[in-house]
Parts: structure tokens; sequence; C-alpha cells
């Protein structure tokens, strides 16, 4: 995948304009999206957590700035900013609360700063339910009413749109479908989050490879043990290179995960009967370009057919996401535009 998303010029564009962005652990991405989620104009800025985010802040306010100059576009154009953060937070106060990747963030005003350095009304969303957004807005659930995304990765993040409704709940605490509990045995793997039994102590990354590596240390031949003897890491990655290859235990491991995937989904369908759920993020294996992609897809869809009500499972979409990863600041600006529809007086 590219680096930056694709541009349109501004004479292909639709008014009116919003800013999109979407902060990260290690990269916060800014994005000028016009009304049918397209992009003008995009940059990645380093977040750099150590130097506080007042400093944050105020790049971001610049980058803005620029993103906006060189689409060729005036600041009183742009009618309001989306911002995407990662949890944990308080929606309705606009800030932080103890975001694990922004260590010393703790309890800042972020939407209200934001605001105030750029002087345009923002809309404050977990980063997870603006990528969902974005995928629902112009990516796989553009022909549909309702999406239930899951972002794979280091952890498992999830977003739930319903109708436009991006499902945050009462206690900015929604969509949190990586914590949905799917082993409630004493023994149940742990979570990162400290709680046992979670989808995402299964099928994220991090849990894929500490599995892959138990079964290493259980005495299981594989291919993955050179490499790491060799003074490689155990990842996502690595494994889904040696199943390419062959190695049995690797394509397994994946598999399974693809297994406690669809047990999860199964719930959210049996919750949720949305139209379509998508995969997204850094963990999909090549996706449909890649056999180890298909087969992984294929067996999510094996677990849902097996534990799913027979409509739900023939009707539902299941699928990969298509927007990438600069879902997060589309969706970011999609949330925005909603705001300003629903309230275009609003500051």
């Amino acid at each position: 995948m590219s680096e930056g998303p694709p541009l349109i010029a501004l004479d292909k564009a639709h008014a009116p304009f919003f800013i999109g962005i979407d902060v990260g652990g290690t990269g916060i991405k800014i994005g000028l999206v016009d009304d049918r989620g397209q992009t003008l104009g995009w940059k990645r800025i380093e977040t750099d957590v150590e130097q506080g985010p007042d400093a944050a802040v105020e790049r971001i306010s610049d980058a803005i700035s620029r993103v906006i100059e060189e689409a060729g576009l005036s600041d009183a154009q742009v009618t309001s900013i989306g911002l995407a953060t990662p949890g944990t937070m308080d929606i309705p106060a606009g800030k932080f609360l103890n975001p694990v990747n922004l260590p010393g963030w703790q309890n800042y005003p972020i939407r209200d700063r934001i605001a105030k350095a750029t002087g345009k009304p923002v809309s404050f969303v977990n980063d997870a339910n603006a990528a969902a957004y974005g995928e629902y807005w112009i990516g796989s659930g553009a022909e549909y009413q309702s999406m239930v995304m899951l972002t794979l990765g280091t952890g498992v993040g999830g977003g739930i749109i319903v109708r436009e409704l991006n499902v945050e709940g009462e206690h900015s605490h929604g969509s949190e479908l990586g914590h949905t509990i799917i082993d409630y045995n004493d023994d149940a793997r742990l979570c990162s989050c400290g709680q046992r039994g979670h989808l995402e102590g299964y099928a994220s990354a991090t849990a894929v490879a500490k599995r892959a590596s138990e079964a290493l240390e259980a005495g299981r031949q594989s291919s993955v043990r050179g490499r790491i003897d060799a003074g490689e890491e155990l990842t996502a990655k690595l494994l889904h290179e040696e199943a390419e290859r062959g190695d049995e235990l690797a394509l397994e491991v994946i598999l399974d995960t693809a297994m406690y995937l669809g047990v999860g989904i199964t719930t959210f369908m049996h919750t949720i009967d949305p139209d379509a759920v998508v995969l997204g993020g850094a963990m999909t294996f090549g996706e449909h370009e890649n056999e180890i992609g298909r087969k992984f897809l294929a067996r999510v869809k094996e677990e849902i057919n097996q534990r799913a009500f027979p409509t739900p499972a023939k009707e539902t979409l299941v699928d990969f996401a298509q927007v990438g990863s600069h879902a997060g600041y589309v969706g970011a600006a999609g949330i925005a535009r909603l705001a300003a529809k629903r309230e275009p007086s609003s500051v």
C-alpha cells in the first residue's frame, strides 16, 4: 500500500471541506477531505509523545494550515475538524483519560485545545470508530446501511455504524469489540487490558505471536524456530511469511486466529444484525491478493456459518476493508461533516 492516499484536484472536489486528524502513538495523519470523502491534501507528522500534548497541538495546527494552503483553499473554506484519538477518553468532555499509547497525556482536553488553535469546531471520536466510519462512508460499507468493523493490529479495535450513527455509547466506551468475552474459563488468556477471555487476547497480532511462541516452547517443529534463533522477532508478519512457505504451525496459528474472530463476529451479528462486517488493520495477511489472506477470510466465514443463525450467516457481507490506513482521518472528517449538518452553527 502506498504511503499517501490518492489525491484529487481542487476542480474535481465538492464543497464543503473538512479536516480529519488521526492521532496515533507514533504518528499523526491529517487530511483535507471534501463532501464525498475524497482527499485533497494529506500530511503525516510525528507524534513525539515525550514533548507533550501542547507541542503536538501546535504542530497539528501548523500542519493543517499547510495542507489547506497546498490544496489551494483558504482557511475560511474549511467548515470544521474531526479528531480521532486512541482511548481511553471522555468524548463529551473532549479529553483523554488514560491513553495507553500516549503516556503523560492523561486528562488532557485535546478537543478544545485544537479548537482554540485552529478557530474551528472540532468533533471528537475514538480512532477505531473513526476508521469504521471512513470505511462505511467510502469503503466496503458504502453500499450498506449498517456495518461493523474490526481493526486487527497490536490490539483489536472496533467500530459500529448504524444508519450513519456512530455507536460510541453513554460513557465513551461503545464499540469496544476487542473486549468482547469469548472465553469465560479461569485460565482464559489475558487481554492487554488485564482481564481474561477477551477477543483481543486471542486475535490481536500480540496474541498471535504469543500463541506461536507457546507452541514452539511446547516442542512443535516449525521453520519459524530457525528465524527466531537467528535473532528475528516473532511477529504476525513473520508467521505470514512462513505460512506462505508451507510451514504448518504458522498456518495453524493464523487459521486459529480466524476461528476466534468468527466466534466474536457471530456475537456481533446476533447483537447488531449489520449489513456488513469488515476486517481492517495491519494484520489481514495480504487480503484477497494473497493465498493466506484468502484462507484466513474463508476460515472466518466457516466459523460464522457453523455458529450464526442461518439468515445473518447468509445475508451479511464479511470481507476485508478497502480504505486502508487512511480510514481514520477520512472517518474523522466524516464525523465532523455529520456534526456540521446537524448543528451548522455550533462551535
